[in-house]
């Protein structure tokens, strides 16, 4: 379980095509100074996608990314050098400063615009139809693993506000219309809407 609240964006440094092709193995470097620290089998939320470490040095770890995972997400379409957001798994007694985000990507979402909205800027995403009915204003939402409040949100879409600090430590600073993200319902929406029948 992660709370979507980015520690570090990491570089994707290989990319190692494997199970015939169809999988691949990804190794990121880290800025994390303890990343050595990490042991092999540890949950690490990647762009808001939960990835096992199966390998670890002083300088990053290596993970393996199914091809029913790359069909759902943005990660098929990293490259050497895309930076991604990182956040490890809580600890019990860890500060939940986000929300419950599980690293469970729900769908892609692509960024629409961006502008400037006094001190933030509010970027709007499109998103499928089946995703954007668990979405509500004031509600919760991971975008790239990045822990958001919505502020608008409509039939295919939704806007959060993305703060200077946000910007800063996330691909936020990255993103430009028309790009991808992995896209994480509110756990919650999840299961009220089982619960109502939906």
């Amino acid at each position: 379980m992660f709370t979507g609240i980015i520690t570090a964006l990491g570089t994707v440094r290989a990319i190692t095509p494997i199970g015939g092709g169809h999988d691949m193995r990804v190794e990121i470097a880290t800025p994390w100074a303890d990343v050595a620290s990490i042991p092999p089998g540890a949950s690490i939320a990647c762009s808001g996608c939960c990835l096992t470490a199966v390998a670890v040095d002083a300088t990053g770890f290596a993970a393996e990314v199914s091809a029913e995972t790359l069909s759902r997400t943005t990660l098929g379409a990293w490259r050497v050098g895309t930076r991604v957001n990182l956040e490890r798994s809580l600890r019990m007694g860890d500060e939940l400063g986000g929300h419950i985000v599980s690293g469970h990507v729900d769908g892609v979402g692509e960024a629409v615009e961006a502008v400037a909205d006094e001190g933030s800027t509010r970027w709007r995403f499109r998103v499928p139809r089946d995703l954007a009915r668990f979405i509500a204003v004031k509600g919760s939402v991971a975008v790239d693993g990045v822990s958001l409040t919505v502020n608008a949100a409509d039939d295919d879409a939704f806007a959060v506000n993305i703060i200077p600090h946000t910007a800063s430590v996330t691909g936020f600073s990255l993103l430009r219309p028309g790009d991808r993200v992995n896209i994480e319902i509110d756990m919650l929406a999840r299961y009220v809407a089982r619960m109502m029948g939906r």
